[in-house]
């Protein structure tokens, strides 16, 4: 078996025909992405650089999927994650231009029946705190990932959101009000937001590869598959759907289309070069890059090692310092996929790197290594060494936390109930159904599409949720009695779900 990994991974970092010379500041870059998809153990990589206009570098490295020979080349789909969000918010600034939207309008003024809890604040949301992660919410990536709900239903129920902080008075990453702006977009356009990014950024854009959904992935020939690393092993996943969210990472490219967009942006939202045609206004297109609140200094483990000395945010754009350097980036995270998209605009300089292994933070080392080798004095530092390190820290860090916490269990306990009479619906408005299930002498639950899997006894009355999908962490659920010793609540991830009462038998007719 040992045997036949290693072939796999030797085959995964077998290069694809080149589509570019490498110019000097780029010379033995090849070799050390080559040496480095193989270090990090990354089925396949690919990775555009364009400076001054010009598309300089653009290579693909590795397999598209483990066990298959299909290589990855310029032209191969990978999920770009929440890098879509500078493209949502440019398709924002395209209605300011039309004066169809303006960025300091509440957005009650596109959708009349957006809600938050509290319906002063309500009234003062703004088009561009959606754009900004500032809009009081705390994390809400359970109303989408691995559910069922429609776009629609999900910003229905942002309206029972507990705010996390003041409006405007902190950050907290949100792709919840990014589907909002979505929303905004096709209010305002009369537009779906997928036909909008597709005819006014792609097709102008010549991206004719990009699609703006996962709905028409099947149909699409040369496709990445998202890989996770399970027990030590690394091994092909399902895909994760972002559409319900789509307008905060939905977007399916390839490098060599991205490089149009990173040319684009680099033009200052011109076609065609420095004297071609605006899609954007100088004023609109300087207000996506212009920040607009601080970002946590921490939001990335990678500022541990480059130390900026500011971290914002624009609109869909992180902003920091590098060396004396204002760089421009996001990155892109779903399920066994990664990507990152990083600028240097007053030296037109732009890289770009999709993966398809979760949590490859040598896309991190990539931008960086792209940004030092243009640098006035280069820089040596092997960024996918220091960075592996780091991450491997992290990751024994979280380790030990895990084993923490395990020794907090308290053994030769067992259930107060029959495992039976756990099994039932449980519901919350805002978090959705749980399913508890008896089968075969086992508990096993249902949490959405995502979240399937068997309980096992932790203590007393809680469980450990072993996912059918291995990929994803086992967490502890809990069932809470009522006073009459029945199973009326479980917890899970900080939610209460209460029990459904039993349907009551009908009653019995005159005929009967």
């Amino acid at each position: 078996m040992r045997r036949v990994i290693a072939a796999l991974f030797l085959a995964a970092v077998l290069i694809v025909p080149r589509v570019s010379a490498q110019p000097e500041p780029l010379a033995g870059f090849d070799a050390l992405i080559t040496k480095a998809v193989k270090d990090w153990r990354i089925p396949g990589l690919a990775i555009a650089v364009v400076k001054d206009d010009q598309l300089v570098f653009a290579h693909g490295y590795g397999v598209r999927e483990l066990g298959k020979p299909d290589l990855v080349d310029t032209h191969t789909l990978f999920a770009i994650g929440s890098t879509t969000k500078a493209m949502t918010a440019a398709l924002v600034g395209m209605l300011v231009d039309e004066k169809k939207v303006a960025w300091d309008a509440p957005v009650t003024t596109y959708l009349p029946w957006f809600q938050l809890k509290d319906p002063s604040v309500t009234r003062q949301l703004t088009v561009r705190d959606l754009l900004t992660h500032r809009a009081g919410l705390g994390n809400a990536d359970y109303l989408w990932y691995g559910q069922h709900n429609s776009t629609e239903e999900i910003l229905r129920r942002v309206r029972l959101i507990d705010p996390a902080y003041p409006v405007r008075s902190s950050f907290i990453y949100q792709n919840i009000m990014y589907a909002a702006a979505g929303a905004v977009v096709e209010a305002a356009s009369g537009k779906p937001w997928a036909e909008m990014v597709r005819t006014r950024i792609f097709e102008p854009l010549g991206m004719r590869e990009t699609i703006p959904t996962a709905t028409s992935l099947s149909r699409q020939p040369n496709v990445a598959s998202p890989h996770e690393a399970v027990d030590g092993r690394v091994r092909v996943i399902e895909n994760m759907s972002v559409d319900p969210v789509a307008a905060a990472g939905a977007v399916w490219s390839n490098v060599g289309d991205m490089a149009k967009w990173m040319q684009f942006l680099l033009d200052g939202g011109r076609v065609g070069g420095k004297t071609g045609t605006r899609l954007l206004s100088e004023p609109v297109f300087a207000e996506l890059f212009t920040p607009q609140t601080i970002a946590p200094y921490n939001m990335y483990p990678t500022t541990r090692l480059t130390k900026p000395h500011w971290m914002t945010y624009g609109l869909g754009w992180f902003q920091q310092d590098y060396h004396g350097r204002a760089v421009d980036f996001h990155t892109g995270s779903i399920d066994g996929m990664v990507a990152i998209h990083g600028l240097i605009r007053d030296e037109q300089l732009g890289v770009y790197v999709l993966g398809n292994l979760g949590h490859a933070e040598l896309r991190h080392a990539l931008m960086y290594t792209v940004f030092d080798r243009y640098a006035a004095q280069p820089s040596i530092r092997d960024w996918s060494a220091d960075f592996q390190k780091l991450y491997a820290g992290l990751e024994k860090d979280g380790d030990q936390e895990q084993a923490d916490k395990d020794k907090r269990r308290i053994m030769g306990t067992s259930p107060s109930l029959p495992l039976a009479r756990f099994a039932g619906d449980y519901i919350d408005p805002l978090h959705g159904d749980v399913t508890v299930s008896f089968d075969a002498g086992q508990l096993r639950m249902q949490y959405g599409s995502a979240f399937v899997g068997t309980l096992e006894h932790w203590h007393y009355n809680t469980f450990r949720a072993r996912w059918n999908a291995v990929w994803r962490a086992p967490e502890l659920v809990n069932f809470v009695l009522d006073n009459d010793g029945q199973p009326s609540v479980i917890e899970l991830r900080g939610a209460r779900f209460t029990r459904k009462p039993a349907p009551r038998p009908a009653k019995p007719t005159r005929d009967q």
